[in-house]
């Protein structure tokens, strides 16, 4: 059975949009996924299921719209999927807390960087369903204005590459 990463879009620690993670295990296991682990307060969880990639981030999204009153979004990637996007990353000199992943619902245009202004230095690079984005000072201090980053959500490194390490471990039992 497939190991799923699923990360969700507009989930926040606090607010609106907060979602324990207690809660989140509960939904996913609700739903008949298996060996459902969450990782940190931001909307990350992993799981098992004998389901196709599409139909996992569909049930996952429908049973939040019941908890939010609208989907929020859900990214689902496969372990090795994941371990590829960690292995593809670019801007090896970056700090890895500060090169986020902006994980897309699908492939990103191919004029998705046209329209990028980094008046602070960022440096962006198309990967398959996700965008790399190098912020020099930060994501928080950042005035990038990339509009193919707004249908997605983003980790930054080190969480991506505790989330492949996590994926492999439940793969592994």
């Amino acid at each position: 059975m497939p190991v799923y990463v699923a990360l969700l879009r507009a989930v926040n620690v606090g607010g609106n949009s907060s979602l324990p993670m207690v809660e989140l295990k509960a939904i996913c296991e609700g739903i008949g996924f298996s060996e459902v682990k969450t990782y940190i307060q931001s909307g990350n969880v992993l799981f098992r299921s004998d389901e196709k990639e599409e139909r996992v981030a569909e049930m996952l999204d429908v049973a939040l719209e019941g908890r939010f009153g609208r989907m929020p979004g859900v990214m689902v990637r496969g372990r090795r999927e994941l371990d590829e996007i960690v292995e593809r990353a670019p801007f090896p000199d970056a700090k890895p807390n500060f090169l986020l992943v902006h994980f897309l619902p699908e492939a990103a245009p191919k004029d998705a960087l046209d329209k990028m202004i980094a008046p602070d230095g960022e440096e962006a690079q198309v990967g398959a369903r996700e965008i790399y984005v190098h912020y020099p000072n930060g994501s928080g201090k950042s005035r990038l204005k990339l509009p193919a980053l707004k249908s997605g959500t983003s980790r930054n490194l080190n969480t991506v590459r505790k989330l492949a390490e996590m994926a492999a471990e439940i793969e592994a039992g």
